[in-house]
Parts: structure tokens; C-alpha cells; sequence
């Protein structure tokens, strides 16, 4: 009557246990790698969700009077500068006036508390930068609302990175008469 393992039986166990390690390893490294992966597009998937956002916001939210209107300056085929007030603000003020300006291929966002009226902007101008990303292309489009008398005032935006997705956005304005 055996009481005991071989020494034969120890070593195949062990050979079997070691492959298995082996493959579990192997199986934990690839699993590190596909989270990496999965995270770096989530993260690239949200900063352009909350790209699209700000735009949304400061377009939908953009006051609408006599003294404050979306004022589009094309630049070029490619790019526009736009200025407007709107109640949207990244920095906590009110109703500040916020302008998209394309400058050595990059768009940035400014935010100021005085009326932004002109390109390029004046040396007084204050305002705070905000760097949204390289772009090929920078384009708002306003509809012609002379064809339809009920129609509100909307705009396109058209965004396209160099390295990201495209944008592309319809809005109305939330804040008409």
C-alpha cells in the first residue's frame, strides 16, 4: 500500500502547474493591454464630447438683442472667426462674450467680459485662451431665415481636427424672442 507521490508525480504536477501559470499570465498581460487601449478611446471619446458641448452651449445659449448677435468673420475657404455673447461660460462669468479664433492652425475658444468686436484683436482686448486642438478647418454657417419667415435662427459648425473626430453641429438658438 503506496502513503506517498513518486518523485516522477511531483515533477509532471508541477510541469502542468507551471504551463498553466503560463498561459494564465499571458492571458492577464493581454487583458492589461486591451484595458490601455480601451481607456486611451474613452478618453479621446470624451474630450471630444466635451468639445462638442461647449459649442452646443455657447451656440444654443448665445443672447440675442440689438447690441449682441453671432457675428461670423470668414477668413478664408477653411477658416471663420465668430463672436458672440452668450450665457455660457468655462470660467464663471456672466453673459460673457465669447469668441472661436483659428490662428497657426489651432482653433481656441476666448472668453471676455468685454464686447469682442473685431479681427485680430486689439492689444486692450482681455480675455481668457482656451486651446481647443489642431484643425484643418474651422466653418459657421448661419441659416437664411429670409426664405422662411418662422423659421429660428440656426447655425451650423463644422470643426475638422487634424488628429480627431470631426464636428459637425446644427443648433438653435435657445435664447430668442
Amino acid at each position: 500500500m503506496r502513503r506517498a507521490f513518486t518523485l516522477l508525480e511531483m515533477m509532471i504536477s508541477i510541469t502542468i502547474l507551471a504551463i498553466m501559470m503560463l498561459y494564465l499570465y499571458q492571458s492577464y498581460a493581454s487583458l492589461n493591454i486591451s484595458n490601455d487601449i480601451f481607456a486611451k478611446a474613452t478618453k479621446k471619446i470624451s474630450i471630444s464630447e466635451q468639445k462638442k458641448q461647449v459649442v452646443f452651449l455657447d451656440f444654443s445659449l448665445a443672447l440675442k438683442d440689438a447690441n449682441a448677435t453671432i457675428n461670423i468673420l470668414n477668413q478664408d475657404t477653411k477658416e471663420d472667426v465668430v463672436f458672440m455673447q452668450s450665457a455660457h461660460s468655462l470660467h464663471r462669468n456672466f453673459n460673457p462674450f465669447v469668441g472661436y479664433i483659428v490662428k497657426n492652425k489651432k482653433l481656441y475658444r476666448i472668453e471676455s467680459l468685454k464686447p469682442l468686436l473685431e479681427y485680430p484683436l486689439s492689444v486692450a482686448s482681455e480675455f481668457v485662451v482656451d486651446e481647443f486642438g489642431e484643425v484643418n478647418g474651422f466653418r459657421v454657417y448661419k441659416n437664411d431665415k429670409k426664405k422662411d419667415q418662422n423659421a429660428s435662427e440656426a447655425y451650423l459648425v463644422h470643426i475638422d481636427f487634424k488628429e480627431e473626430d470631426t464636428i459637425l453641429l446644427k443648433m438653435k438658438m435657445l435664447n430668442e424672442d
